[in-house]
């Protein structure tokens, strides 16, 4: 067992420091992969509504992968910070290298079934056939670059699990400037501009969808080179050799997978969930689709501090309980909480009043940004809920106690959003804003049920050494 200190968790420095030097760079990547999506929007949303509605009628079944990826990477991170809390660098590298054979043994299959799907999703989404060739040319090339994406989600899992957050932050302003520029190139056809009052031409593939798919797979593909490079060439405690147990470590692998499993399922359950909203909004036709897509994307601009919060209490709590200190863990649980709230109380304001003017940098369709203005609106008034229930179930998380997590947001999901959904569209005959008032309502439900399990205090004995 090695004694070097690695851990972020510090009694000598105040607790609300330590959370938002984990929490910033975090907040910055989310942003900034988001961006990578934002960009894809904005840019082809000048192409019209179809466009919008090719790239994004896949765009559940593509977070549903996503998202059973991120779910293995809860058991590193929750296992990894609980070794650097109990200051075991020897086991935290035999968990970086289990979770490199994971890659591959997760990233290649699902490569192979979505290049086999991709003209299928979209029909199984209910698009309609004038969208339908942009959505499976869509479809195939970002799951093209599936390996990798799985490469860069699972490091940057065994990153926060050291509690190092801005190594991911820099590779993805690299990958965002490197999607920009693609689709600057790839999307759109030669064409003249002008720039302080020259003229000159611009040279494009005029790939339109195509392209803005090959810039978003290519960005992507070099960010996960760089950070596996960085595990094997950058100096320090968390730097792999190549020399090593390259094979599979089935002790380690089960309990991993006991952690992850349960995300899996709970991605798998939300992911399932957001295909049956896309298709029952689908009946609404391609404004109410493009409308939905958007307010979405905007919204989840004040997602994005939930996530940055709740990946600090999972670092945190994970850290301070293999280092015995539950107690450590339950004060810094605490203080992300008001910290969180403070930010979201101002976020929801924003959010409220500059829902018309931000919906406006992705699309110019009136008709659209009238629907998602109000969509927005609305969500602004649970963003608080929203994110408290962010930051508990990341402590959850932290502490392994991810069969809870998956039982909530499974309820929550299915018994508030998909009913309420489905009920308001398909039977009473309502709009969109019906789906929108049913998440609102998911995001109330879930966060009082998350409230109520950590209040029993009965995730300390999640993993039991």
């Amino acid at each position: 067992m090695s004694t070097q200190k690695v851990s972020v968790v510090d009694e000598s420095r105040k607790p609300s420091l330590t959370i938002v030097m984990l929490a910033w760079p975090v907040f910055i990547e989310q942003i900034l992969v988001s961006m990578v999506s934002y960009v894809d929007t904005a840019m082809v949303g000048y192409m019209g509504a179809n466009a919008t509605a090719a790239v994004s009628i896949s765009n559940s079944p593509n977070m549903l992968v996503n998202g059973t990826i991120m779910a293995i990477g809860v058991g590193f991170t929750a296992m990894i910070s609980r070794a650097i809390g109990a200051e075991d660098l020897q086991r935290a590298k035999d968990l970086m290298r289990q979770a490199l054979l994971v890659v591959v043994a997760l990233g290649l299959p699902l490569m192979c079934v979505l290049l086999l799907l991709a003209e299928k999703i979209p029909l199984w989404m209910g698009a309609q056939a004038e969208i339908l060739p942009d959505a499976a040319a869509y479809n195939r090339i970002i799951a093209a670059s599936l390996v990798f994406r799985t490469m860069s989600m699972i490091i940057t899992s065994i990153m926060r699990g050291y509690g190092d957050t801005k190594t991911p932050m820099f590779v993805n302003i690299g990958v965002n400037i490197i999607n920009v520029i693609g689709n600057f190139l790839l999307i759109y056809p030669t064409r003249t501009m002008s720039l302080f009052g020259l003229e000159f031409t611009m040279i494009g593939a005029g790939w339109g969808v195509a392209g803005a798919a090959v810039a978003t797979s290519g960005s992507a593909t070099i960010g996960a080179l760089i950070m596996l490079a960085v595990i094997f060439l950058k100096k320090g405690p968390m730097q792999l050799g190549v020399k090593g147990r390259y094979l599979p470590d089935w002790a380690i692998l089960k309990t991993v997978f006991r952690i992850s499993l349960p995300a899996a399922f709970e991605r798998i359950a939300m992911s399932s969930a957001d295909i049956i909203t896309t298709s029952t909004i689908a009946t609404l036709g391609t404004v109410a689709v493009a409308a939905n897509s958007l307010y979405l994307t905007a919204e989840s601009i004040c997602f994005m501090p939930g996530f940055a919060f709740s990946t600090a209490a999972t670092t945190l709590v994970g850290q301070s309980l293999g280092a015995k200190r539950p107690d450590l863990a339950e004060s810094y649980v605490k203080k992300t909480a008001k910290i969180a709230s403070i930010v979201m109380l101002l976020m929801s304001v924003l959010l409220y009043v500059f829902a018309g003017p931000i919906l406006r940098m992705f699309t110019p369709d009136l008709a659209v940004i009238a629907l998602g203005t109000i969509c927005l609106q609305y969500d602004a008034f649970i963003q608080v809920p929203q994110m408290l229930a962010q930051v508990l179930a990341g402590a959850l998380r932290g502490a392994g106690d991810t069969k809870w997590t998956f039982i909530i947001i499974t309820v929550s999901m299915w018994g508030v959003r998909i009913l309420g959904t489905v009920i308001g569209i398909r039977v009473l005959g309502f709009g969109l804003e019906a789906a929108c008032l049913a998440m609102c309502a998911d995001q109330c439900v879930r966060c009082v049920l998350f409230f109520l399990r950590y209040r029993t205090g009965r995730w300390k004995e999640a993993i039991r050494d």
